[in-house]
């Protein structure tokens, strides 16, 4: 997976104006909102993400510097985000710690990202909120039936059963 097309795809479904930059490390996504702007920076490595990310931020920085003075309220929301594909469960902690340095920028740091769904949780800080409901292993004629309590029983149990609508009305008819 081309992380930097998927990252780019994901910020343009969340109306993110996009582009990209030929940065000194390789390409950058860059991204800006009406709220918030940021660059994308995809490393081959973990180990390479960990030493090259303050110059890599810097560089961009110096780079859009006259954009981010005349960006307002904006400037408080510039992010840099440092991925990697690489699966470094001994690196993973000093990556994470990137993300606790508040100089200059925001910062999203994540290794191991192969998927499309690792770079939307990568990117979850810069998405809208989606409501998205949890629903476990359950027995849905059991919830069912907890909801429809007020029903009589033999009316629920027709309607699971499939029973034509004009049955589960009669049903419920003579209860009422």
């Amino acid at each position: 997976m081309d992380i930097a097309n998927q990252a780019e795809i994901v910020l343009r479904n969340e109306q993110y104006e996009t582009w990209s930059w030929s940065g000194p490390n390789g390409p950058v996504t860059c991204f800006e909102s009406a709220a918030a702007m940021g660059f994308v920076h995809v490393f081959e490595t973990s180990a390479a993400l960990i030493a090259g990310w303050p110059g890599t931020q810097h560089t961009t920085l110096a780079r859009y510097a006259a954009s981010l003075r005349g960006a307002g309220d904006k400037a408080w929301n510039v992010y840099s985000v440092f991925l990697t594909a690489e699966r470094a469960p001994s690196n993973a902690r000093v990556v994470e710690r990137i993300e606790e340095d508040f100089t200059l920028t925001r910062k999203i740091a994540r290794t191991a990202v192969t998927t499309t769904e690792d770079v939307e949780r990568a990117l979850t800080p810069l998405l809208r909120i989606r409501a998205q409901p949890l629903l476990g292993a359950t027995n849905f004629e059991d919830r069912l039936r907890t909801r429809l309590k007020d029903v009589p029983a033999n009316a629920v149990t027709a309607f699971l059963n499939e029973t034509p609508a004009v049955n589960v009305a009669r049903i419920l008819g003579a209860k009422s």
